[in-house]
């Protein structure tokens, strides 16, 4: 074991470092002050799953009975994560990935099926009855979360940006989820569809929290004449100078009947708060998720970024990677240029049950120069100021 340990862990230093001083191809624009790097020239750590946390282990247990799948849990959601304020603050964390349940009259997710099955009651929470959009993983299954409404997270993520003012932008991508199958077929509760008015309802919330100046849009992007790809392609980003202390919300979601209902009679996103997950040569073509940076995938992220586009993709998978050792997932991450970098091990220590050093970081701090498109100029250092 403690030869592995150490293989794992040298090997993900040795990768880090390759990548971090790895020469960085020359921008198309023109060298600029460096209040004049735009945020797409950036690469940073986000979380997966960001507000989770694991299940008792009677729960856990009884998880396993209902999916009939014994050690399901422990294989694959056996992980936790810190606070929000604390992921930022603490652990260099720049990206948050929140999933969200509607929840229009309350108390819909109170008592999951797992909680009932072994008489352990309603949640204690009292949030959990509040009407508003929920924050967790499955409904019935696996519900553990640092923070039980949206509103709550976002406020947190307002409050730790309001005292640091001078970060890079922060992205929260936004999974748009529904009930589980097999939970569903034993009884459990049916999620409310993600239809127009739930939509509005999301925005009507997100708006809630930050308010106009607190947010990168795809107004803000969006140039006249031109579709908000072209406008991303063509003019590019904000800078940082403009964009600091700023959030930005991402659709997890792949494109399908969400997106369809989000964009509707909004082709660039006109008026909306969250950028589309979307496809090249799409009019709203600005954000595009890649979660498995290896193989071929490689070589289209790096595509992507130069293009323009703003790209997530992942270093770990949950809990493979860390008991595999395989840092190849991670080494292709930080290659790619993708710009948020998404994991569930984003500091030292976290993996160390799996007999593992495995740990997600950006090499120069809570952000670097992006290795594919940032321009010479480009200070990892200077990226983000202290108040």
């Amino acid at each position: 074991m403690i030869s592995r340990v150490s293989s794992v862990l040298v090997a993900a230093i040795v990768a880090i470092t390759l990548v971090a001083d790895a020469p960085r191809p020359a921008a198309a624009a023109p060298p600029a002050g460096a209040g004049d790097i735009r945020l797409n020239e950036v690469q940073a750590i986000g979380t997966h799953n960001s507000y989770k946390r694991e299940l008792s282990e009677p729960e856990q247990a009884e998880y396993d009975a209902i999916i009939s799948t014994p050690g399901d849990y422990d294989e694959f959601l056996a992980y936790s994560h810190a606070t929000i304020p604390n992921q930022f603050g603490l652990q260099n964390v720049r990206g948050l990935e929140l999933d969200l349940f509607g929840d229009p009259e309350g108390g819909l997710y109170a008592e999951p099926m797992v909680r009932q099955r072994l008489g352990m009651g309603p949640l204690p929470d009292p949030a959990w009855q509040q009407r508003g959009i929920k924050i967790l993983h499955i409904a019935d299954l696996d519900y553990e979360t640092t923070c039980v409404l949206l509103v709550t997270c976002l406020g947190q993520v307002e409050a730790w940006s309001d005292a640091n003012p001078l970060h890079v932008p922060l992205t929260i991508l936004l999974e748009l989820k529904r009930s589980d199958n097999r939970a569903v077929a034993q009884g459990g509760v049916v999620a409310p569809a993600w239809d127009a008015g739930a939509l509005d309802a999301l925005e009507a919330e997100i708006r809630a929290v930050f308010g106009e100046e607190d947010m990168i849009t795809p107004d803000d992007v969006r140039r006249p004449g031109l579709t908000l790809e072209q406008s991303v392609r063509q003019a590019g980003w904000p800078t940082l100078r403009e964009s600091r202390g700023q959030v930005v919300f991402l659709l997890d979601n792949d494109p399908g009947a969400i997106r369809t209902a989000y964009r509707a009679g909004r082709p660039n996103l006109e008026g909306r708060v969250i950028f589309t997950n979307s496809r090249a040569g799409q009019a709203d073509a600005a954000f595009i998720k890649r979660n498995d940076p290896r193989g071929a995938n490689l070589a289209q992220i790096q595509e992507l970024v130069r293009q323009g586009y703003l790209v997530r993709t992942r270093s770990d998978t949950p809990l493979n990677t860390v008991r595999s050792g395989d840092t190849a997932m991670l080494e292709a991450a930080l290659a790619s240029g993708a710009h948020v970098i998404s994991t569930d091990f984003p500091e030292v220590g976290m993996s160390a049950r799996y007999g593992s050093d495995f740990v997600a970081r950006i090499p120069d701090g809570p952000a670097r120069c992006n290795p594919v498109n940032a321009r010479p100029n480009c200070d990892s250092k200077r990226l983000e100021r202290r108040p």
